[in-house]
């Protein structure tokens, strides 16, 4: 059997973390067994769809690079196949149309309440046989009254539902619309889905779909119900604990695998590795390993994978990475060399990429703001002497490289009687405008000699300044 596996999302809000870990168990359940992966969108909400979101759905699967083997498909395309196969149902009597008002449901409805029953559609036009003049029918699906439905889920092992429990669904609206359940019935059927990994809040949808599936001749798939990711206060995920468009976390600057990485592990684990690369993940992941229990999210965490990820990359993606976060800035530049430098001597100090674009504007203009504390520290007092000396020696320097530099500085320590800190600190701050930064001379080598020289200029004038 071929595994095929669907991510099938609903363009009524933005796709988000919850949505991306399901696509990516989907995702990683076909890879692991050479099946495919079919993406779907389910847009016959059409008040509530939005071109937006479906974008979005297809820019975040493009940067997550969980390419599909099938689609997009859409459901709004697909109204002629539902309706054949509502047809079909209606002709073997395997569903029914239904006349009744909103006004003799309620009733319906309120008699149950009263009588502490549980609220369903009590069938009263199972058995109708004429339409009732000047009313437009929905169609509801016959379910069976009696038996029982298993759904055998790989993550929470069999669930029994009672036939008796479960009232005749409507399939169609008055309108002729087909209804949620039942397009996903009928695509499910016709894409030969042989497993369905989704939220666990569709769980008690699923008896109805499997009901319908066999009655339209279809071998029921096997369900994976996952937990939903709560919010670090345990409460439902929201847009305050990061349940954001998957297109922010690219602008804040997190590397795709390192987001899939951490939502890989909320809920499912191998061993006690942390980190994983995708080819890692497609090897050793398994849907029947992922846990019952809903997981946290927890920002610190994903920060701190990312920054894992980022240590491992290789220096030429992460500078085009870095050279998006710097446009975004309005810092342009080509100079691949230059983006690699920043990389080697930033990763370690930043979390994310954008927070390594913010950390290095020193490396582009023509000059950098002195913070105040920082430059009456290691500036003042001998600072300017030592000012003086950096510009001489950069000045006559031949050997404009992080080496070079490095030799320009002991001697200077040596030539002053004082520690590599007496030096290397004051040309830090002359450069970059603060105390902290990668190590100097490769800082240096990478800012230039002209603009090294032109900041040192600036910084014995800011010097020269103080009161």
């Amino acid at each position: 059997m071929t595994i095929v596996t669907r991510f099938a999302p609903s363009p009524t809000g933005l796709l988000h973390i919850g949505g991306v870990r399901t696509a990516l168990f989907s995702w990683l359940y076909a890879r692991r067994y050479g099946g495919r992966f079919i993406l779907r969108i389910e847009d016959t909400d059409r008040e509530r769809s939005t071109q937006e979101a479906v974008q979005v759905i297809l820019d975040g699967m493009q940067w997550l690079d969980l390419a599909h083997d099938e689609g997009p498909y859409y459901q709004t395309r697909r109204f002629d196949r539902y309706a054949e196969v509502l047809q079909q149902l209606l002709a073997q009597g395997k569903a029914y149309h239904c006349y009744c008002s909103k006004e003799e449901l309620e009733e319906m409805r309120n008699g149950q309440l009263a009588r502490k029953e549980k609220p369903r559609y009590d069938g009263r036009c199972r058995h109708r046989l004429a339409p009732v003049p000047g009313v437009q029918p929905v169609v509801r699906f016959k379910n069976p009254l009696d038996g029982e439905v298993v759904v055998e889920d790989l993550v929470h092992g069999p669930v029994v539902f009672q036939n008796s429990e479960l009232d005749d669904l409507i399939i169609a609206r008055s309108d002729g619309t087909p209804t949620y359940n039942f397009c996903v019935v009928v695509d499910d059927s016709d894409m030969h889905i042989t497993h369905v990994i989704r939220g666990d809040d569709h769980l008690n949808n699923t008896p109805r779909q499997i009901n319908m599936l066999r009655a339209i001749g279809f071998t029921p798939p096997t369900y994976a119900h996952v937990a939903m990711i709560l919010g670090p206060d345990g409460a439902k995920l929201s847009k305050r604990h990061g349940a954001v468009s998957v297109l922010q976390y690219k602008e804040e600057g997190y590397l795709p695998e390192a987001l899939l990485n951490y939502l890989v592990r909320l809920g499912w684990s191998h061993g006690d590795q942390e980190i994983f690369s995708i080819e890692e993940l497609v090897q050793l992941f398994d849907i029947k390993d992922v846990n019952k229990a809903a997981s946290a999210f927890n920002p610190e965490k994903l920060q701190w994978v990312n920054q894992q990820h980022m240590m491992r990359a290789a220096l030429p993606y992460l500078a085009g990475v870095l050279r998006e976060q710097l446009q975004r800035l309005g810092l342009e530049t080509q100079d691949q060399t230059l983006l690699e430098g920043i990389v080697a001597g930033q990763r370690e100090r930043a979390k994310t990429m954008k927070e390594m674009a913010e950390s290095s504007r020193y490396f582009f203009g023509a000059d950098v703001e002195i913070d105040d504390k920082a430059g009456r520290k290691h500036l003042g007092g001998a600072g300017a002497t030592m000012l003086e000396r950096l510009r001489a020696g950069f000045a006559s320097l031949t050997d404009w490289s992080a080496a070079g530099i490095h030799g320009l500085l002991t001697d200077i320590a040596a030539q002053s009687g004082v520690g590599l800190g007496k030096v290397a600190q004051p040309l830090r701050v002359a450069l970059t405008g603060t105390a902290v930064s990668p190590p100097i001379d490769a800082t240096a080598a990478l800012i230039g000699k002209q603009r090294v020289l032109a900041r040192l200029e600036r910084a014995i004038v800011w010097r020269a300044a103080l009161k």
